[in-house]
């Protein structure tokens, strides 16, 4: 089935009025199907953070602070907080983390452990998160005649059964830096299977693997086949010795780096494309499982014991204090969680009252 993409598909290259809001964000030229919309619509034809959401909250007032993170949060005396980087301060009566997991849950958890930062933090910070349970597998084709990075970066969506869905990534001609973390898809147990089985399907095919892999623009010839379910299961990150982050299973099955429904409907897709099928050399050598869609750490619950958030995004013994991003989603959505992370933040944002300080 078409996907639906915030994507703007009128005269190829050429800018029209804002489509999308009213005419009060900038203009939009039309999508050229040049299959950069993951790395970067090289047009202005995508709804974009950078390109239209911002634009419009500095329509509003806001003050956009780019290239400036974020060390220290703390309450201020008063009330509110304080919000500091290496070089400035900020104060606020309310302040919204949305850093994505990697980067709220890293700071949360620097500040937890800061007597002067926030150190009632729930202790299920770090908790429930999750990889949406998927698989990412390339399949490259060695037919000459076919151009896989045409088209918008994901333009359709398969539910194999009620519980999965997978995707095919588009990435711009040009982009084959991709090829140099890839290796045959060969699932296995352990790394002497796997590898062996990954040197098995080069000697067995190596023409058909040279005619694939290797040609001029990769990019052209693969699609990124990013297959997710909705499997529970968890995983724990702490703050580690040095500042960094540590991973654990936490609940239920532990991720895999490769899924045999996946798998067969790589080779599918191969052989109907006349291609080869690999992962990300990770997956092959380390069997360390990869994801686009890291969520969790940060979910909601009825108390500070259940959950680091409220229903109402609102941060357990913090008031003012907000988590509005995939640290938030409580569970595998078996797609890609854009569209939820969006509706989230929308419902969040619509509970603060208007000009409310």
């Amino acid at each position: 089935a078409p996907a639906p993409v915030a994507v703007y598909s009128g005269q190829a290259g050429v800018e029209a009025p804002d489509p999308s809001f009213g005419g009060q964000g900038p203009p939009l030229a039309g999508c050229s199907s040049c299959g950069g919309c993951v790395i970067g619509c090289r047009i202005g034809a995508k709804n974009t953070l950078d390109q239209n959401y911002l634009h419009l909250a500095e329509a509003l007032g806001s003050v956009i602070q780019p290239d400036t993170r974020v060390d220290a949060v703390g309450p201020r005396e008063g009330g509110g907080y304080a919000v500091r980087s290496r070089r400035q301060r900020w104060t606020a009566d309310r302040v919204v983390f949305a850093g994505g997991v990697l980067g709220t849950v890293p700071l949360l958890l620097k500040m937890r452990q800061d007597p002067a930062g926030l150190p009632a933090l729930s202790p299920r910070l770090g908790d429930f998160v999750r990889s949406n349970s998927e698989s990412l597998i390339g399949v490259s084709t060695r037919r000459p005649d076919l151009d896989l990075s045409a088209g918008v970066a994901i333009g359709s969506i398969l539910h194999p059964d009620a519980h999965s869905s997978i995707e095919p990534v588009r990435y711009p001609s040009g982009s084959g830096v991709f090829r140099l973390l890839m290796a045959p898809h060969a699932p296995g147990k352990n790394a002497a299977v796997r590898l062996a089985r990954a040197a098995g399907e080069l000697l067995r095919h190596p023409w058909r693997w040279t005619q694939a892999y290797w040609k001029r623009d990769w990019a052209r010839r693969t699609s990124i086949l990013l297959y997710m379910r909705t499997l529970e299961g968890s995983l724990r990150l702490r703050r580690g010795r040095f500042g960094g982050l540590r991973s654990g299973l936490a609940d239920g099955p532990a991720p895999t780096a490769a899924i045999p429904e996946a798998t067969e409907l790589a080779r599918a897709f191969a052989e109907e494309v006349d291609g080869v099928v690999s992962s990300l050399i990770t997956e092959t050598a380390l069997g360390i499982p990869s994801t686009a869609h890291i969520l969790g750490g940060a979910c909601m619950g009825a108390s500070a014991a259940d959950g680091v958030i409220g229903a109402d995004h609102q941060v357990h013994g913090y008031p003012g204090l907000y988590v509005v991003d995939g640290a938030a989603v409580s569970a595998n959505p078996g797609v890609n969680p854009a569209l939820t992370i969006t509706a989230l933040a929308e419902r969040a944002m619509s509970a603060i009252p208007e000009n409310s300080p």
